[in-house]
């Protein structure tokens, strides 16, 4: 009789629950189409796919703006000190300058709807994370029948010289934030690692750590710098070429091989990581003149369907752990074990020193 209670007692809670959310759904729902309209600064295209699916859905219009991530940074931050409210929330990524031109001086905030707190990870709450995307290490798997290299010092080898392939981390901050991590203790120390087993013996520093010394290796051995993910893939990946360059760029880049017909593989076992992931985030703006319909917006873009114009291809996850990795790409959780994340802290405070030198080998 005892358990019968319980048991009792927890369905009915569940279903008080089930009920009050739905309820706060709908009074949101309302309210959101009161305001009639939203407005969104995006760093990625596809935002454009979303609005018009969620036009359709809610009958809610859709200003939708597409900036480079530092351009909508400095947007965001100009239109904040003037007092201008532009928009209602953003898709923005560059973690290190999130962090500290955005989050810190309350520009913006984080808003997690209720039905997806238990869903997301705590600790990709606050800031919100929307997606997170990796790049990795890749060559021509026409030319090659397995990957050319397994080490990141190889790619500083003489005969690598003018064969790896990077995109230009002025063009896009994600890349520069990748070049400040492995800066880091955690990751200097990996790197120097592996240079003993590359080399077999210790590392002989000539700059602050071995993330600095691999970087000013790569630049020395003619690194190629590109200024678009898209080119570098078409440029390793064309067949009949005899190709044997190595690049590091977006993971999504691989749909190419159907749709480009492109020799694209993965080095999964590089030492010590296969390149870099980072999060895209989804921040209200503070004093958002329609607030409703933007936590309406975000909440569509955390569900499945919100979710498909992103989920087009491998290298892009959502933070809604219900939406599985695309067909054939590897979890999220198994690629965090081998690239490099990112902490928008410790970006912050030490990118600039990486700009300056970056800047002193590269140009």
């Amino acid at each position: 009789m005892r358990c019968n209670k319980v048991l009792m007692f927890v369905l009915l809670a569940v279903l008080i629950f089930s009920i009050s959310t739905l309820a706060s759904a709908s009074g949101l729902e309302d309210a959101a189409k009161q305001e009639g309209k939203v407005v969104v600064y995006s760093i990625t295209s596809r935002i454009s796919n979303a609005a018009e699916a969620f036009e359709a859905k809610y009958g809610i219009k859709v200003e939708a703006y597409n900036l480079h991530d530092f351009e909508l940074v400095e947007k965001l931050s100009k239109e904040a000190k003037s007092g201008i409210v532009g928009a209602d929330f953003v898709i923005a990524q560059d973690s290190g300058r999130v962090f500290g031109e955005l989050l810190e001086p309350g520009y913006v905030y984080s808003y997690v709807p209720e039905d997806m707190k238990s869903i997301i990870p705590e600790e990709l709450q606050d800031p919100l994370v929307f997606s997170l995307i990796s790049k990795v290490f890749c060559y021509n798997s026409e030319t090659y029948t397995a990957p050319p290299v397994d080490n990141i010092w190889a790619l500083t080898d003489p005969e690598m010289k003018g064969k790896f392939f990077f995109k230009d981390p002025f063009q896009e901050g994600v890349n520069m934030n990748f070049l400040t991590m492995i800066t880091s203790t955690e990751w200097a120390e990996k790197i120097a690692k592996a240079y003993e087993i590359y080399y077999g013996e210790p590392i002989k520093l000539t700059t602050e750590n071995a993330g600095y010394e691999w970087i000013k290796a790569i630049l020395e051995n003619g690194l190629v710098i590109f200024t678009s993910d898209t080119k570098m893939a078409e440029s390793i990946g064309i067949k009949e070429q005899g190709v044997d360059a190595t690049g590091l760029f977006a993971y999504t880049k691989l749909r190419y091989r159907d749709t480009k017909d492109l020799a694209l593989m993965p080095i999964m076992g590089m030492d010590p990581f296969a390149g870099f992931y980072y999060p895209g985030y989804l921040l209200m703006v503070k004093n958002a003149k329609h607030p409703n319909a933007a936590k309406l917006f975000i909440q569509y873009l955390l569900t499945p369907e919100g979710f498909k114009p992103w989920y087009r291809s491998p290298g892009m996850y959502s933070s809604n752990l219900n939406i599985p990795p695309f067909p054939g790409d590897n979890t999220l959780s198994v690629w965090e074990q081998i690239l490099v994340g990112e902490d928008g802290s410790y970006i912050f405070n030490n990118r600039a020193d990486i700009e300056e030198f970056w800047g002193s080998f590269a140009y």
